[in-house]
């Protein structure tokens, strides 16, 4: 199956980012490289490093951008500093990161991430460590539940662990159906009839088994460590969970003093590190909702450090 991904906010994204044909670029979550494509498009004497824990995102790429020379990585941006260090680089001027699954991963079905297909229950971004069926089978109820209400908002936690642990008990649950049965059979009947009742659980999985929001943030603090002056971050985040972490995170390197109020002047001396490039977060325009629907919950987020 051909790696393929259609780039959201593709065009915002890379205004955003303001680059510099000398500058050096990082994308952390390149896929099947379409902003590192126009990244490169962009650059005379500068750099790009190419980041992605999935060997077949990397493989799609360098034939994508097999026209220009960038760096590639074939690690989870987490390691964003070290790699950086191993390449003789300390600092860079945009970093970008387009967040959640790709729809290869969605659409291949022995990657396991969609509810819609029978699969082997995996989900792991990189092939490799604990997966989805490990986590299904192996995790003690409290811990199961604890991760449905904390990565998927899941209200139904409770009744839709108690039937996995009930069916484990059986037979393990191997495939991505037979945990979609599960879910469908212990949440009311009218949440069935609203809406597929998988999508927060199968959220909730994937983001524990690929650790997303620990890597987030991990990313985020050393991803802006690195920019230089006037460089810039740009996130595209897909759920709630990730748009808060982002915008918590840039709102403190946009934050100054932080006296109480009644001080006469500033004894902290706290200064911003960043300014927002846009106040709002950017979402997706009527045009591009109509040629990609995934684009819907896409928000873009960019700093600029100071």
């Amino acid at each position: 199956m051909e790696f393929s991904h259609k780039s959201v906010l593709l065009k915002e994204t890379i205004e955003g980012l303001n680059i510099r044909p000398d500058g050096i670029y990082v994308d952390c979550t390149t896929g099947g490289g379409g902003h590192s494509f126009e990244i490169a498009k962009r650059l005379k004497n500068g750099r790009l490093i190419c980041f992605d824990q999935d060997r077949e995102a990397i493989t799609a790429a360098k034939e994508r951008l097999k026209d220009f020379s960038p760096d590639f990585v074939n690690r989870n941006y987490s390691e964003l500093k070290n790699s950086l260090s191993e390449l003789e680089i300390f600092s860079v001027d945009g970093i970008m990161m387009d967040l959640g699954v790709s729809s290869y991963q969605l659409d291949n079905r022995q990657r396991g991430f969609s509810y819609h297909d029978d699969a082997p229950l995996d989900m792991r971004m990189s092939g490799e460590g604990e997966s989805a069926r490990d986590v299904v089978n192996e995790y003690e109820p409290k811990e199961l539940i604890r991760v449905l209400q904390l990565y998927g908002e899941e209200k139904f936690a409770p009744s839709i662990v108690k039937g996995i642990v009930k069916a484990r008990e059986q037979v393990p649950i191997e495939t991505t159906s037979q945990l979609a049965e599960i879910i469908k059979s212990n949440v009311p009947a009218k949440v069935r009839k609203e809406k597929n009742p998988c999508r927060k659980t199968f959220q909730a999985i994937r983001i524990e088994v690929n650790r997303e929001l620990e890597v987030l943030e991990i990313g985020l603090k050393d991803g802006f460590d690195l920019l230089n002056k006037g460089g810039r971050m740009a996130v595209i985040t897909f759920h709630s969970l990730e748009d808060r972490i982002v915008k918590n995170a840039f709102r403190e390197y946009c934050t100054g003093c932080i006296c109480p109020p009644d001080f006469p002047v500033c004894v902290c001396g706290r200064k911003p590190r960043g300014e927002l490039v846009n106040k709002k977060p950017i979402t997706a325009s009527e045009e591009e909702l109509a040629e990609n629907p995934r684009s819907r919950s896409a928000k873009l987020r960019i700093i600029e450090k100071l």
